[in-house]
């Protein structure tokens, strides 16, 4: 199904403009992209609708992609491995954020962990998109930081759904940008490292 509605999608492009090899591929990577993040949603709302948990789910995903719009970190490499997680995660979690009650010393504890993870590991780049710039990642380590530090302030300071789900975003965050997870599933990490060494250019 993909395949068909991205190669539609192309194939109008196509007839409006002449795209080179390398042009092609990152529009139609794109479009892949888009498509399997638009279904992959419109199922997981689905199901949290189904639960009960919808206006819990939205919150979490939100929470959740304010820390990796800027952290990054791995992506599964086929849609259905993608589609899996992401429904564990993102159905389960706002699920045991609702029921779970956390001592103020747990969230400190927690989020202290988490904040010196992110500032470690944060940005996590792939091979497909390497964050070359030495200036990003410094932004980026510096503003996913800043952005752990506010979460867990928040964490200590609102309703417990809410305080339970900003830790739990930073906790998922961090799964994904760890080297471990990396290794786990047999990918590069560091990429730009690889990346800068085949144009021969300087990693320091």
């Amino acid at each position: 199904m993909r395949n068909k509605v991205v190669g539609k999608m192309m194939h109008i492009i196509e007839k409006k403009h002449k795209l080179d090899p390398i042009k092609y591929e990152q529009i139609e990577y794109g479009l892949a992209t888009i498509y399997i993040t638009v279904t992959k949603i419109c199922f997981i709302l689905i199901v949290s609708l189904l639960l009960g948990i919808l206006k819990e789910t939205l919150i979490f995903l939100l929470l959740f992609n304010g820390i990796r719009l800027f952290a990054f970190g791995l992506h599964a490499t086929k849609s259905y491995i993608c589609l899996i997680a992401s429904t564990i995660s993102f159905i389960g979690i706002p699920y045991i954020a609702i029921n779970l009650e956390l001592s103020s010393y747990t969230k400190i504890i927690w989020g202290i962990l988490m904040i010196l993870l992110i500032l470690k590991n944060s940005p996590a780049d792939t091979y497909k998109r390497p964050i070359v710039s030495r200036k990003r990642r410094i932004f980026f380590k510096t503003a996913s930081t800043i952005i752990a530090i506010l979460y867990v302030i928040l964490a200590l300071y609102t309703s417990n759904f809410i305080s339970n789900s900003l830790l739990f975003s930073l906790l998922l965050e961090n799964i994904f940008i760890s080297p471990l997870t990396y290794k786990l599933f047999k990918l590069p990490y560091n990429n730009y490292l690889t990346y800068m060494g085949k144009e021969g250019l300087n990693v320091s």
